[in-house]
């Protein structure tokens, strides 16, 4: 499967954002700690979401689909604390299991994480985590294995800022007796949302959205109603559509806060913004202006949104330079950029962008999941025909993309052979 598309239209209108994927899979981890029923409202359907699905189905989890994005969970009948499908191997956070998995059974047994090749994502901190908490963690057979006799309260100081690390000790740590204590602890809005889903099932955590989080154990947890968040790395994404493509888009269903690193350097490259209770508005200016970059963590500008702005600051006068602090191995896709006369030189962390007039159509493959979103960007505002290939990355996070593009007049397609790739050149001229 590919998109292909022709660009050159400016996208306008109104999109609506799904909820929070990271949300999502902290939150369904989460609604397996209870023998009760949970309903999980605003679920994105993207394909990381349905593999966690998938997953919990094999260990017992009853999954009951309510709509396309509502889900009734019940973990009352979970026989099997050992989740090793074929499936969670492909996705990143199949790690939350371990941490709910641990908190409620005092065992678990999960394999190790995929996800994008975006650079290394130790789970050295999750394991100490656990084993601050009084379990042995030790990687066994390509799986994280975790047990614990009784699961205690403890003090936790993550090296470094970790959102996986942050969102599994709380779950392994809201069913441990006495008090547990995460220093340096991640401040993502996702962070927040996990932890609000759990204090919405009896869970007593405070401090979330700070770099300290108190959890005082309690004894269990019971079923709950819960809506996730919108998806910040999606609201973004199609604010850089507007930026790049010169558009008129606003997208609802957002919270402005999430996204004010986002906004900030929309504006400072000239375009207008313009925030709601529920939405925000981009317009994209004939001229963008450059602007330098560093990705940080929450409330810092996002590393998920670090291949969107290398797209537009590639179209704007000037000189922007793009420094990356998360992630190494993030600036793959800038040869495939090359292909369409972006100028981009990148050495280790950093890429120094002059900015070009235009793109021109190109065959493209998406290295990654953002960065496979930021070329579809790309193709949209260049002269001609573009494609993208290896789109299953995209998929993993965004839902119905090309739906929602075609909504603010986007020619793109999905296609599954060239024959068909063909019918779309002769039918868009």
């Amino acid at each position: 499967m590919q998109y292909i598309m022709k660009g050159g239209n400016p996208l306008v209108g109104e999109v609506v954002i799904s909820g929070a994927k990271n949300a999502a899979l902290g939150i369904l981890a989460a609604a397996i700690m209870t023998d009760d029923s949970v309903i999980i409202d605003n679920l994105p359907d993207v394909r990381d979401i349905r593999v966690l699905l998938d997953a919990m189905k094999e260990i017992g989890v009853i999954v009951e689909r309510t709509g396309p994005n509502s889900v009734k969970l019940n973990g009352g009948n979970i026989h099997t604390v050992r989740v090793d499908n074929a499936y969670i191997k492909k996705i990143r956070a199949g790690y939350y299991l371990m941490g709910a998995l641990l908190g409620k059974y005092r065992h678990a047994e999960v394999a190790l994480p995929g996800g994008c090749n975006i650079g290394s994502r130790p789970i050295d901190q999750h394991l100490k985590g656990f084993r601050a908490l009084g379990a042995t963690a030790n990687v066994e057979y390509g799986r994280v294995i975790a047990d614990v006799k009784d699961l205690t309260g403890g003090h936790i100081y993550l090296d470094m800022v970790s959102v996986g690390a942050t969102i599994n000790l709380m779950l392994a740590s809201v069913l441990a007796s006495g008090n547990t204590t995460i220093e340096n602890a991640a401040k993502e809005p996702h962070v927040v949302d996990v932890a609000n889903m759990l204090n919405s099932m009896g869970a007593n955590i405070k401090g979330a959205g700070t770099d300290v989080i108190r959890i005082r154990g309690v004894k269990k947890l019971h079923g709950t109603e819960y809506s996730i968040i919108p998806d910040q790395i999606e609201a973004g994404t199609f604010m850089f559509a507007a930026a790049v493509t010169r558009g008129d888009v606003t997208v609802r269903n957002v919270i402005p806060k999430h996204m004010e690193a986002i906004s900030s350097k929309l504006l400072e490259m000239g375009c207008e913004v313009v925030e709601f209770d529920d939405a925000i508005r981009v317009v994209g200016k004939p001229v963008l202006g450059s602007c330098n970059v560093k990705t940080l963590p929450y409330p810092g500008f996002p590393t998920d949104m670090q291949p969107q702005i290398c797209v537009a600051l590639a179209l704007a006068k000037g000189r922007g330079i793009v420094t990356e602090s998360i992630f190494e191995n993030r600036f793959k896709y800038v040869d495939e950029l090359a292909k369409m006369g972006a100028q981009i030189k990148v050495e280790s962390n950093v890429a120094v962008i002059d900015g070009v007039e235009r793109f021109t159509g190109a065959d493209l493959v998406a290295p990654d999941l953002r960065a496979g979103a930021a070329l579809v960007l790309a193709g949209l505002s260049a002269e001609g025909i573009t494609t993208v290939d290896d789109i299953e990355f995209i998929l993993r996070g965004y839902e119905s993309f090309e739906k929602k593009l075609q909504g603010l007049g986007a020619v793109i397609e999905v296609v599954d052979d060239e024959r068909e790739a063909q019918k779309f050149r002769l039918r868009v001229g």
